[in-house]
């Protein structure tokens, strides 16, 4: 590594440093789905399952590090948006592919809930400022934060620890059109959208 890498990486604070263990978790959980989707077993699926939980972990030690340290950064709070993505996104996504949810409608789903929850980031990032008030502390999320969706992945452990995944997937499938539709997929829908409502207002701890 160059003087130039290692100079970077002075600038990383102790709470980086926790936000990069969530993307790492995030990443070790995408891994896990292809490994299952490879081998087929199931033990692979349910490690990167766990996976998101300890992200979840991670993503709350680096807020409160932060806060102890009375450090805050741009490139700090662009690695929490970037690492959400990839853990609270991508992997739930990429676990619900891999236990079944593999039709054209499915995908459809999968894809719009990822783009809410990068939407989601995205509009906080650009609406923090706004949203501050005289301590200059965000005091709401609009809409669900996207580590919300720890839920979904707990859904699909009780479902791939009971053995219904792949063919025997809780609820079934239809055929709508020329795409195949799981229902069990609606859950992202809905945790999509509700990601994305500008109505809700969650308080922010």
């Amino acid at each position: 590594m160059t003087k130039r890498h290692f100079s970077m990486l002075r600038e990383f604070h102790l709470a980086d440093w926790f936000t990069l263990a969530n993307a790492f978790c995030g990443t070790g959980a995408i891994f896990a789905s292809m490994r299952f989707l490879q081998e087929g077993i199931v033990q692979d699926l349910i490690i990167g399952m766990a996976l998101i939980p300890l992200a979840f972990v991670f993503d709350a030690l680096d807020g409160r590090v932060a806060r102890w340290r009375k450090v805050a950064s741009t490139l700090g709070r662009e690695l929490d948006s970037l690492s959400d993505v990839i853990s609270f996104g991508v992997a739930p996504a990429a676990l619900g592919y891999a236990c079944g949810l593999q039709g054209g409608w499915d995908w459809a789903v999968l894809s719009y809930f990822v783009g809410c929850g990068v939407s989601r980031l995205a509009r906080y990032n650009v609406t923090a400022e706004q949203l501050s008030g005289d301590e200059g502390k965000v005091r709401y999320f609009e809409g669900t934060p996207i580590p919300t969706s720890v839920v979904i992945v707990g859904l699909l452990f009780a479902a791939a620890y009971t053995g219904n995944i792949g063919a025997d997937l809780w609820f079934g499938m239809f055929k709508l059109g020329p795409w195949q539709l799981h229902p069990l997929v609606l859950v992202y829908a809905l945790f999509g959208s509700l990601m994305i409502s500008k109505t809700l207002h969650i308080p922010k701890p």
